[in-house]
């Protein structure tokens, strides 16, 4: 692993494969981009190089909140770090969070975009409820509570300081009011997406996107069948794949089954491998 430091933040990220095409993975809510390590290596071994990341507020990269909305500030953090690896172009790809950053990534960074590898789409009005208070809710009522030493002591926060110690002065250094001026900024433009097509960005937005894009959908109550078909109606050069077990919209997991997702890692690897072998062969 590496750091590199861009947009004012080091971030950590790691390289796997030597040759190929780009390809750039983000996971799902704030975990660390290194979980993707064994999706991307057999990507590696299909012929690509693959770029593992952790997030800022993710991981061993740096805490820091900028951005209109957490999403936009992943989108141009990713492409920044692309570019300084000289890998733009690339394809860009995620799962739940990091689905929505690919979609943003790819409507801010247009040119920058070969493609797009999307699973666990995220979307309806239940999982923008859960999910606004699981990112910002919580640490709103914290820093209010607490000041940013409740912010640090959390759970997540307290993990991203444990895999790097100088995140906990970043914290406390921050103005707690700033910080809750950011996550209810950010709460907000989430909740607003309860009724779009995938949160933070619109219909009229999603039918732009040119390039070619490959989904595969969830079963749970976050990452709806629903959602993801959707998404495929409104992205004008898209396919979708079922690749784990379809359950009807009464039948769906309160949460993502990680244990059927990783028994499927290598059928979602020939899914995307294959599309991506049938862009080269149309191009």
């Amino acid at each position: 692993m590496a750091l590199a430091r861009i947009r004012g933040i080091e971030i950590n990220y790691k390289i796997v494969g030597e040759t190929g095409e780009w390809i750039a993975l983000s996971p799902g809510s704030r975990r660390s981009g290194m979980e993707f390590t064994p999706l991307a290596e057999r990507l590696a071994a299909a012929g690509y190089r693959v770029l593992l990341h952790d997030r800022r507020n993710c991981g061993s990269s740096d805490v820091g909140f900028d951005g209109a909305t957490e999403n936009d500030m992943w989108a141009d953090d990713l492409h920044a770090l692309l570019q300084y690896l000289d890998a733009l172009p690339a394809i860009i790809g995620g799962s739940s969070s990091g689905c929505r950053l690919s979609i943003i990534f790819a409507l801010r960074h247009r040119a920058d975009t070969r493609a797009l590898l999307l699973w666990r789409v995220t979307g309806g009005a239940h999982a923008a409820k859960e999910l606004a208070e699981t990112y910002y809710g919580q640490y709103i009522i914290l820093a209010r509570n607490g000041g940013m030493q409740a912010v640090a002591d959390s759970e997540h926060f307290r993990e991203c300081i444990r895999a790097r110690p100088s995140n906990r002065k970043r914290l406390l250094e921050i103005d707690p009011q700033n910080f809750i001026a950011v996550m209810t900024r950010w709460r907000e433009s989430f909740l607003q997406g309860a009724d779009l097509p995938i949160i933070g960005v619109t219909e009229a937005d999603l039918r732009t996107i040119t390039q070619r894009a490959c989904l595969i959908p969830g079963n749970d109550m976050i990452h709806t069948p629903a959602a993801a078909n959707n998404l495929r109606r409104l992205l004008p050069h898209s396919e979708i794949h079922n690749v784990i077990s379809v359950r009807e919209d009464d039948d769906l997991l309160p949460e993502w089954d990680k244990a059927e997702w990783d028994s499927k890692e290598t059928d979602v690897v020939s899914t995307f491998t294959a599309f991506l072998s049938r862009i080269k062969a149309d191009a």
